[in-house]
């Protein structure tokens, strides 16, 4: 887990749990929790997992060890930049599909590795469930218990039930999932069925006013549960709110603590960087051609000394290169090794040799469509890195795609890319609307939904104005206010008698840049398909019968078989 983020205002809870075997010969219930610290309790959260095996099989309750052990263990080893449920679900269906695996030898799968599997996970201000099974999550209300989960049992008869759904079972399986919100207070509890099928919210209140601990209540909890003759293993984890972060931003990156440094010139040496010159300079920053104690060539950016009292520029500042270290791709701009210990606040990238795609758009006014395409391609595979870690880059535009002297594109400029995961630990981090109105997508003005799909529409925004040296829709989105303002923008077709597009990719155009976004592609491979090549569904809307494109061969291509067939019949 990163060191270079911490939460100015941490989440705190208390736990208690407890488990026995009950009446059963062994326990078949599996239960832990992890309370992370530092930045992971502030990205990650905490996590409690229960997890119950069924009786009908003697390695079930291999089964729930594996199945917490694993989220515990593996949930926290996901990226950071993706959500809660990205991450568990992730986790939770590797484990599953393992589990199937190890049961392909067993003749019955009831005698097979499965179980039940219900989780807590408090990240910010929110609580996540995940949950397959009948064990549940419960948040006390006063003297009652408010389920959280649903239970997936099948009723055969009032004496038979059995579980509708459970790891292990099959090669998939189907997870339950639900956020609610905290408030200071809050007490869950996770149970197994030995517990909550005789346990009322009013006996779980009693005991929590009585008991000195949790640990001690989860135990009151279960020894009720076993006097109220409970047949099964009674497994009770608790756990209560005791401060909740602030809303708002409470996420920092700890190097913004750090001192603007005095802007460098040739020759001065930061942290081993030695400075070569000035690459490029606005009211916001600087960035130089440096040196790394590697030799290699590096670009360091430097905050303006006028933004050190904004502490919200700042933190986005260091952001960008938080972003770069999570992404792995050819086509986005890479993070540089950087001390353990800076001695002042920068950032430093690798270096790209080349021209920004603005430039190559006017050096180049009239481009192929293969140049098009090989852009296109290339930035559509940069955007794809960032979705596969649930990031937004909601900046793309000319200006921020490098072209190297070996015609690499290079997405660049991360710092206004929303990245899901922190923005579920603390909404308001990433700031305000990012972008430009010539590049930004329509949603974002009119209020509707954001999704990778923004990112799809700045990159047909890109190829229409490559193709054809104007915007899609001029100046009508700058003027968006509301969805039927969205809804009204009107299409300019690419296709012209100046611009030779073809109207199959038009069509992949008009597609891409749709007011609507959930017309558009639904994956950007799709859409860089549909540029290369007419799609199907074009060809079918603009296949015409033989008759109405060429009368003439139509009808003698009729007269030659029925020719053909009075020859036929002549013969005979």
């Amino acid at each position: 887990m990163p060191k270079d983020m911490k939460a100015t205002d941490a989440l705190g809870i208390s736990i208690g749990q407890y488990s026995s075997t009950g009446r059963k010969p062994q326990n078949q219930d599996f239960h832990g929790a992890l309370i992370p610290t530092g930045p992971a309790l502030a990205l990650k959260g905490v996590t409690l997992a229960v997890a119950d095996g069924i009786s009908s099989s003697a390695v079930s309750a291999e089964a729930s060890e594996i199945a917490v052990k694993s989220l515990l263990t593996d949930y926290y080893a996901t990226s950071d930049a993706w959500t809660v449920k990205t991450s568990a679900l992730q986790v939770i269906a590797a484990t599953n599909a393992w589990l199937h695996g190890q049961n392909s030898t067993v003749s019955d799968i009831n005698a097979g590795r499965v179980c039940t599997l219900s989780t807590l996970i408090l990240k910010g201000r929110e609580g996540h469930i995940l949950h397959v099974g009948d064990s549940r999550v419960q948040r006390l209300s006063g003297t009652s218990l408010e389920p959280l989960t649903d239970d997936h049992r099948m009723t055969v008869s009032p004496e038979q039930t059995f579980l509708a759904r459970a790891l292990g079972a099959g090669p998939e399986v189907k997870v339950d999932y639900r956020r609610v919100p905290l408030s200071k207070g809050d007490i869950f509890l996770l149970t197994t069925d030995g517990v909550h099928d005789v346990i009322e919210g009013s006996d779980v209140n009693s005991i929590l006013q009585e008991a000195a601990d949790l640990d001690s209540a989860a135990k009151k909890i279960a020894d009720l549960a076993f006097n109220r003759a409970s047949d099964d293993n009674l497994t009770v984890q608790i756990l209560r709110v005791d401060q909740l972060p602030a809303p708002g931003v409470n996420l920092q990156m700890e190097a913004t603590q750090l001192p603007i440094p005095p802007l460098p010139g040739a020759g001065d040496i930061i942290d081993g960087f030695r400075i070569v010159r000035s690459l490029h300079a606005t009211a916001r920053s600087h960035v130089y051609l440096a040196i790394a104690p590697s030799g290699m060539r590096v670009a360091l950016k430097i905050p303006a000394t006028e933004t050190a009292q904004d502490g919200s520029y700042l933190n986005r500042f260091m952001l960008e290169e938080w972003i770069a270290r999570r992404l792995s791709s050819p086509h986005v701009l890479s993070a540089a090794k950087v001390p353990e210990h800076r001695s002042a606040l920068y950032v430093v990238t690798e270096y790209v040799e080349g021209a920004t795609l603005r430039q190559w758009m006017t050096d180049n006014p009239k481009p192929s469509l293969d140049q098009v395409r090989g852009i296109i391609t290339q930035i559509a595979t940069g955007l794809r890195a960032f979705h596969r870690r649930e990031m937004i880059h909601q900046d793309i535009r000319p200006e921020n795609i490098m072209i190297d002297n070996d015609g690499t594109v290079k997405i660049i400029d991360l710092g206004s890319a929303s990245v899901a995961g922190v923005e579920e630990a603390a909404p308001g981090t990433l700031g305000a609307m990012p972008g430009t109105y010539q590049y930004t997508a329509p949603e974002y003005l009119s209020g509707d939904a954001i999704s990778w799909r923004s990112d799809q529409y700045a990159l047909g925004v890109i190829a229409y104005e490559m193709l054809t040296g104007r915007l899609p829709y001029g100046t009508q989105v700058a003027r968006i206010r509301s969805r039927r303002d969205q809804m009204a923008l009107h299409y300019q077709a690419a296709r012209d008698e100046y611009t030779g597009v073809p109207d199959w990719m038009d069509t992949a155009l008009h597609k891409m840049l749709h007011p609507d976004p959930i017309k558009r592609y639904d994956a950007l491979t799709e859409c860089v398909a549909d540029l290369k090549r007419p799609s199907n569904s074009w060809i079918s809307a603009h296949q015409r019968p033989l008759m109405e494109r060429n009368p003439l061969r139509f009808w003698q291509g009729l007269c030659a078989i029925l020719a053909l067939l009075c020859i036929t019949l002549a013969a005979r």
